[in-house]
Order: structure tokens, then C-alpha cells, then sequence
């Protein structure tokens, strides 16, 4: 490219000649033109050897290679009139030729190099994707910087096979205007109408900075459109990577729950876990493989995956030891309502820390089996908390549920009576006991997620209990980092409540995942309401009315402080007879027991919910 760039410049120089003589250069002027050709070219190749123009790549020119070769030509131009008149002495050269010389040079230098620029980013995308009409149409939500540059990387690499055809934008001033050749339809609230004007395929959002209500509102724009919807990630998410259509996926339901991102004390949680023997029950879990690999990036000695079900259990250990090939995992097949399995576990393990995550959690099926949910979420847990007392353990965490307030269900009186458990083993020996209190979770086995995911792949319909219950939403691995978090934080008997947000309308989930599927609510996909079920309530609570909420030192974790719910020894008793009446098998009499354990446990048995 130096060749190229010297014979444009002597190029130029020639042209300003001509411009100077009007087309007729004098013989004398002729013979000055040729002998200070190669003056021009040593001094302009300085120029640009200086401001390292001659290196650039012309595909890729910019700004900031335009500036460079505007002070280049200044430089040059004013090196060659030094060199001419003072330094030689041709007076008879022309100052006008010089000035235009250097004009010239910066308009040719320039030009040339956007010319190239443009042949590639649009004149060569363009016809391409004119010769092949079977490029994918999308409308691009967003004509800021990211929708920009995305647009820009479609029209240079034709072989992702997407045409943008046009985009949509709320500011006012970017209305009816044209970047780079794609024209903005007009508002978010417009997408419908835009989709139908270009014929577009597929709506890509490019706003990394949008909050949740923002992209609510694009989806609910684009409810009608029949269209997939796919997403730039966000801006935390983009920080170690340039804006690309290798970066595009599906928009999710993460995106429309997405929160500030969780500031997580590093410092605090290398000292909790790293070198430590740590000991997860129900490893095999949603929220229980979650904390096993979250602990795995802290390097604790050894990790203890606890579980009954072997087949979780397999997968768990294989991926964590791919994953974190230098921790040391030991995967154990078992059961924590067997006091000699858990206690052998625990002497052989010698755990530091034990996050208890083992539970049956689902509520409909728990309000027919009331009997395996007492043996597994009460005396599981009693079970598991002696085994970390008689073992010495340090640090006993407890993951309950938003059920466990005012529970309606005998699945939330257990979690319950599981609280006041290990409210009660606090302060019997050095383990600190600790409980962490949150709702849902995206996607856990059982959840509406998935069932809802199956019945919109089947093609409906989406089944909703009630038009306006309503639920606290979490991603997992946004629970786990707060529960790990609060672990810190647990002085010995607490109870920790996360801050899961506002409560979401589960009707409104179902629409959101159908139009996110590219499907019309009530037109492609029905939304059908089957009543509440056993144990259900139409909106869960994170507090107890009796107890008092205290902040903490991490925003989104707060403290639920509540007197004892038993005197010494009596909640021991209140558990021998529990175990007693599971002998009986009267579920009857274990539902009266509960009942007597958690006064403010109403059950729901309407036939309206069966």
C-alpha cells in the first residue's frame, strides 16, 4: 500500500500544477514539476511514516485515521515548502502548488481509504444480500451505539445470513432518519407496524443498557408479531467483548427478571470456603448442585456432595470434576433422615461448613404424601443438625422457603417447624446455625418454567392455577450467591431473608414465555386457569407478622428477628411425638400435629383447589 500512497500524493501534486496553470503548464514550471518529485515524495512518505498513516488498514478507517492524516498533510505541507524556498532556493516554485498539493493529498488520502471502507461495509454486503433473497430480515430494537455496530457487523460478514432491514427507537430526533442505509420506523411502541413495513423476520434488541420494564415493553409491542425475539447481553456481560451477532441469543426470562448485579464480598467468602471441608445435602438439587458450584470457585479442600438420588448425584460429581479438576469432591449416596448414615458421613467427612439443602418442596404433591414431608423437611433436618453438632461442625446453613410464612401448605409448615429447629440447636454447642429464607427460583425442577416450557413446545395450552396469583422470582444462581453471602453474615441463629424483587403475576410469565417463543397468547397458544391446588396461596410473604426486619451489611439481605417460638426443651418433646405419630401412618394426626407446631398454619382443602 506505500507505492500506492506516494503515486496518489505525486498524483496529487501533478493535479495541483494543472490547477495552478489552468490545464497548460509552462515548460520552466514543467521542468521545476518534474525535478521536485521525488522532494515531494520523501518529504510526504516522512509525513506519513511520522503519523504511522502508512501502516493503517484502509478496510478499517476511522476517525482517529483521519486526523492523523490531516496533520500529516499539514506537517508535509509545510516541510515541503521549507525545503523548496529556504533550503534550495526555488523561488520560482510555486507557494499555490504547494498548498494544493497538500489539499489534495488529504482529500485523495482520505477519500480513498473511506471509499475502500464503504465498497466493503456496505456497497459489497448490500448486493450480496440483494443475490441472496434468503437472508433472514430482522428489525433491530435500539439505534444507539450497539444497535449501530450491530448493524454494521451484519452487513460485513453476509455469511450470517441476516439482512437489517430496519430499526425502531424512542428518541425523537432518530425518527425517520437513516443509518447506514437501514431507515428507523419509528418508536418501540410502533414494532408491530415496523414489523409489517420491512417484512422482518426476527426482532434482535440491542440495548445492553435496558432495564427489565423497558424490555417488558418491547415484548409486549411485539406480542402480535409471530416473531422470535433475541437479545445483545447486557452491559456488565458485553464489557470484555466488542458488539457482534456471535453475541445474540434468545431473549429469556433472566432478562426480564434481570436485577443490579449482586456486589459479592470476595474477601468474606474466600476465608468461609477456601480450604475448608464443605458438605452440601441435596448436592443433587436445583439450589443444591447451584451451591456446589459456586463453592468450587473458592477452592475449599474438600467438597461433600450428600444425596439419595444416584442419578443427579453421577452428573453433579462428573461436571464438577471437568469443571474444577484441582477440588477435591466426594460424591455420597444418602439419606439425611438416617441418623447413622448422616452421622457416619459427618465423623468421616469432618465438614466445616454444611449448607442443608435437602427438601421436598413441591406442594401439591407434598399435601398428598403429608407424612414423607414431615419424616424428610423436619426430622431430616433434626437429623442433620445433630450429626453437625456431634461432629463439631462450624457452620450450619438452612435453605427454607417464603411457604414457610404463614403456610398454607404441609410442605411451608415443615420448612417451618425446620426454622424454629435450627433456631432452637443454636447455642447447644459450637456449631452456628443459620437460616436463609428466599422464594422461588427460574427453572428448578418441578417450577412452572419448565412446565410451562413442555406445554408451549406441545403447543398448548399453558395451564395457570388463578389469573392473579402472583410469586417472588429469583435466578438460581442469583439465590445462591446471596445465600453463600448471608453465610457470612450469620452471627448464630439468624434468620435471613432475600430481597427477591416484586412479586410477578404468573399469568403474566405464561404470556411472556409464549411471546418469547415467537407465539401469539390466546391466539396461537391458550391460557387456560385450572383453580388453585391443595395448599396453594394466590401470593406468598417473606416475614412473619410478629417478626421484626432489620437490614444488614448487604442491601438485598435482610435480618428477620422474632422471639423464641419454644421454651427450652419443648419444641425436643413436640418432635418425639411428631416421630411417634408417623408411626401411626394417620396423616390426619401428623396434619393436627403441625398445626400444633406452627399456629398460623391454615390448610388449604377447598374443593375449588383439588
Amino acid at each position: 500500500m506505500s507505492g500506492v500512497q506516494i503515486a496518489i500524493i505525486l498524483f496529487a501534486n501533478v493535479c495541483a500544477f494543472l490547477l495552478r496553470f489552468e490545464g497548460r503548464i509552462p515548460p520552466p514550471y514543467q521542468q521545476r514539476m518534474w525535478q521536485g518529485m521525488w522532494i515531494v515524495a520523501a518529504v510526504y512518505w516522512a509525513g506519513l511514516v511520522g503519523f504511522r498513516v502508512h501502516r493503517g488498514l484502509w478496510r478499517y478507517v476511522g476517525l482517529h485515521d483521519l486526523v492523523k492524516i490531516f496533520w500529516a498533510s499539514v506537517v508535509s505541507t509545510i516541510g515541503l515548502y521549507a525545503v523548496v524556498h529556504p533550503a534550495l532556493g526555488w523561488f520560482n516554485y510555486p507557494r499555490s502548488v504547494i498548498i494544493l498539493t497538500g489539499l489534495l493529498s488529504l482529500g485523495l488520502l482520505s477519500g480513498i481509504r473511506l471509499a475502500v471502507r464503504w465498497l466493503r461495509e456496505f456497497l459489497i454486503p448490500q448486493g450480496r444480500q440483494m443475490l441472496e433473497p434468503g437472508a433472514r430480515r430482522v428489525l433491530v430494537v435500539g439505534a444507539g451505539e450497539a444497535g449501530e455496530l450491530l448493524v454494521l457487523d451484519l452487513q460485513a460478514h453476509p455469511s450470517y445470513n441476516y439482512r437489517p432491514v430496519a430499526f425502531v427507537d424512542d428518541a425523537p430526533r432518530k425518527q425517520k432518519a437513516i443509518l447506514h442505509g437501514v431507515p428507523v420506523l419509528g418508536t418501540i411502541g410502533d414494532i408491530r407496524k415496523a414489523v409489517e413495513e420491512s417484512a422482518a423476520q426476527e426482532i434482535i434488541v440491542a440495548i445492553p443498557s435496558a432495564t427489565p420494564e423497558l424490555k417488558q415493553r418491547i415484548l409486549a409491542a411485539s406480542e402480535a408479531c409471530h416473531l422470535p425475539i433475541t437479545t445483545l447481553p447486557n452491559v456488565k456481560q458485553l464489557l470484555d467483548g466488542s458488539v457482534s451477532m456471535r453475541r445474540v441469543r434468545p431473549m429469556s426470562l433472566e432478562d426480564l427478571l434481570q436485577r443490579e448485579p449482586i456486589q459479592t464480598d470476595l474477601q468474606e467468602l474466600h476465608p468461609l470456603l477456601e480450604g475448608k471441608s464443605v458438605l452440601v445435602t441435596g448436592a443433587g438439587g436445583s439450589i443444591g448442585s447451584e451451591l456446589c458450584r459456586q463453592i468450587a470457585r473458592y477452592r475449599p479442600a474438600k467438597l461433600v456432595l450428600f444425596e439419595r438420588h444416584e442419578n443427579s448425584l453421577y452428573s453433579l460429581d462428573l461436571e464438577l470434576r471437568e469443571t474444577f479438576p484441582r477440588v477435591k469432591t466426594l460424591a455420597v449416596v444418602g439419606d439425611v433422615t438416617s441418623p447413622t448414615q448422616v452421622s457416619e458421613v459427618f465423623r468421616a467427612c469432618a465438614p466445616n461448613l454444611v449448607f442443608h439443602a435437602a427438601a421436598h418442596k413441591h406442594v401439591p404433591m407434598m399435601e398428598r404424601n403429608q407424612s414423607e414431608a414431615v419424616r424428610n423437611n423436619v426430622l431430616g433436618t433434626r437429623t442433620a443438625g445433630e450429626g453437625a453438632l456431634a461432629a463439631g461442625v462450624e457452620h450450619f446453613v438452612l435453605i427454607s422457603t417464603d411457604k414457610a410464612v404463614n403456610p398454607t401448605s404441609v410442605m411451608g409448615a415443615t420448612k417451618r417447624v425446620a426454622e424454629f429447629l435450627a433456631q432452637d440447636l443454636n447455642g447447644r454447642g459450637k456449631t452456628r446455625f443459620t437460616v436463609v429464607r428466599f422464594g422461588n427460583v427460574l427453572g428448578s425442577s418441578g417450577s412452572v418454567v419448565p412446565l410451562f416450557t413442555e406445554q408451549i413446545r406441545r403447543g398448548g395450552p399453558v395451564t395457570v392455577t388463578h389469573p392473579e396469583i402472583k410469586r417472588f422470582f429469583m435466578t438460581i444462581p442469583e439465590a445462591v450467591q446471596l445465600v453463600l453471602q448471608a453465610s457470612v453474615l450469620g452471627r448464630g441463629g439468624d434468620v435471613f431473608v432475600l430481597d427477591m424483587g416484586e412479586q410477578i403475576r404468573v399469568a403474566d410469565l405464561a404470556r411472556n414465555m409464549i411471546v418469547l417463543s415467537g407465539h401469539v397468547p390466546d391466539q396461537d397458544i391458550k391460557i387456560t386457569y385450572t383453580g388453585l391446588r391443595p395448599g396453594e396461596k394466590l401470593y406468598e410473604e417473606l416475614f412473619d407478622e410478629a417478626e421484626r426486619v432489620e437490614p444488614t451489611a448487604h442491601a438485598k439481605i435482610k435480618r428477620a428477628l422474632g422471639r423464641p417460638a419454644f421454651a427450652s426443651g419443648e419444641l425436643d418433646r413436640h418432635l418425639r411425638d411428631l416421630d411417634a405419630l408417623l408411626q401411626t401412618c394417620d396423616a390426619d394426626v401428623v396434619v393436627r400435629k403441625l398445626r400444633e407446631l406452627v399456629p398460623h398454619y391454615k390448610r388449604n382443602t377447598s374443593d375449588a383447589a383439588k
